[in-house]
């Protein structure tokens, strides 16, 4: 099934607007004149092409009368009920939304640019809304119904959908569908403002020479877009496994082995999680293990991988600072199955983690890198982050967008020593420290 529609046009008054009394009527004519063993021959766009003029021809020989305009959106619109998601394919085809949210079926709302705002489009009616979900759903093998109200699914075209519905929520049936953005090099997070140029250099050597890095962040905040693009700078002979809830991670080097996670099937058997698949990528000798998100026990599987032998390892976390990404690792990986002390998960981490990418979202929407730190402590001390990189924020002024400036911290001798054995200079703007007193240190508890 497609997702694609076209661009949404001004929806005229009468009777041909999208309020459930003409696109039913017409969608059920149309059934009736098409031959379905025939279109399941075509292509998707054969169908479309079909179905748009046998509608026309209905509407011509059957009425009612309406203006160009009127009648191109009622065929436009009762083919997309018939092709594909009705009143979300304009919305699915406009490339600056990354995110539709269904509140019930009069509130629809889109993210553009960070920022979300409520859109002018609704479903006719809440059945009609719970059609559209079910034939969501349905092309993953999926049910949504009172004993399963929830449903987390990628769809085949790629996109991200969860659902909810009522007695779970309690003002009616919420559809969350996220759009993957497309994959950017560091070049384009440059220009972009994600990051400077000094920083751009610093991250492409940690990258190039196997440190262990996280990149952690709120949600939205562009974790997976710039784990997509630190993976673009290893080596391309390099066997690199991915493992994902989802598959957003596009690589292009040419020895990838992409695992994606599987939910349990409608009886509830077969699940497969994201620890199962980080403990079986070990055994498929990876050079680099990259792990879209870690969020449970495949945490301790991880940092165990990282530091036997899969330097160069990346992986994202949901934390608000470099502080809180080191305990929500310690905190995650308790949740294995395996008993550890707190103190041994800390000098795991200690062992594992060489840098910590915190990405922030301002209040003007714009995703950046707010910190870059290196975590400098080894064995059984407490964690030491040694900040190398923090952007500065000013007060926001009359055009409400946020400015600042990034300050660059001196590296840690061990940082470029191990920089200089594999290649890597360290960037002017950083330097290396001479002394443990002129880095930007602090303890995290």
């Amino acid at each position: 099934m497609s997702l694609k529609g076209r661009i949404a046009a001004p929806e005229p008054e009468g009777e041909a607007r999208s309020d459930g009394r003409l696109v039913p009527v017409y969608r059920a004519k149309l059934l009736q004149e098409i031959d379905l063993a025939e279109m399941s021959a075509l292509t998707a766009a054969e169908r479309r092409s079909r179905l748009e003029r046998v509608l026309g021809h209905i509407i011509s020989r059957e009425g009612p009368v309406l203006s160009t305009a009127e009648r191109d959106l009622l065929i436009r619109r009762v083919v997309d009920e018939a092709l594909g998601l009705g009143v979300l394919e304009p919305l699915l085809e406009d490339a600056s939304i990354t995110e539709i949210m269904v509140n019930g079926p009069d509130r629809i709302y889109v993210e553009r640019h960070g920022r979300v705002e409520p859109v002018p489009v609704r479903f006719a009616s809440h059945e009609q809304l719970m059609q559209t979900i079910e034939r969501i759903v349905s092309t993953v093998n999926r049910r949504v119904d009172e004993s399963n109200p929830m449903v987390d699914a990628r769809l085949p075209s790629g996109e991200r959908v969860n659902v909810i519905i009522p007695p779970l929520a309690l003002n009616g049936a919420v559809l969350t569908i996220r759009r993957f953005p497309r994959a950017y090099a560091l070049a384009e997070l440059l220009g972009m403002g994600t990051l400077d140029e000094q920083t751009l250099l610093l991250l492409a050597a940690l990258v190039r020479a196997r440190f262990n890095i996280v990149v952690s962040g709120a949600t939205g905040a562009g974790k997976t877009t710039l784990l997509n693009a630190l993976s673009g700078l290893i080596p391309d002979g390099e066997r690199i496994i991915t493992v994902e809830d989802a598959a957003e991670l596009q690589l292009q080097q040419s020895h990838v082995i992409r695992l994606e996670s599987r939910p349990p099937n409608v009886e509830g058997k077969g699940r497969i999680t994201i620890r199962d698949l980080v403990r079986n990528s070990l055994r498929m000798r990876p050079d680099r293990i990259i792990v879209g998100e870690v969020r449970g026990g495949e945490t301790l599987d991880m940092l165990q991988a990282m530091s036997t032998g899969h330097d160069g390892s990346l992986a994202t976390v949901h934390a608000n600072s470099a502080e809180d990404a080191l305990m929500r690792l310690q905190t995650l990986a308790s949740m294995s199955d395996v008993k550890i002390p707190f103190e041994a998960l800390r000098d795991q981490i200690n062992s594992a983690v060489d840098c910590l990418v915190q990405l922030g979202r301002g209040a003007d929407g714009a995703r950046r890198i707010t910190e870059v730190a290196l975590l400098d402590s080894r064995g059984h001390q407490a964690y030491r982050l040694a900040a190398v990189c923090r952007f500065e924020t000013e007060p926001m002024t009359a055009d409400r967008q946020v400015h600042g400036r990034i300050r660059h911290f001196p590296l840690p001798r061990r940082t470029a020593e191990r920089l200089r054995m594999a290649g890597e200079s360290v960037p002017p703007a950083f330097g290396v420290a001479a002394t443990d007193d002129q880095l930007a240190t602090r303890e995290a508890r």
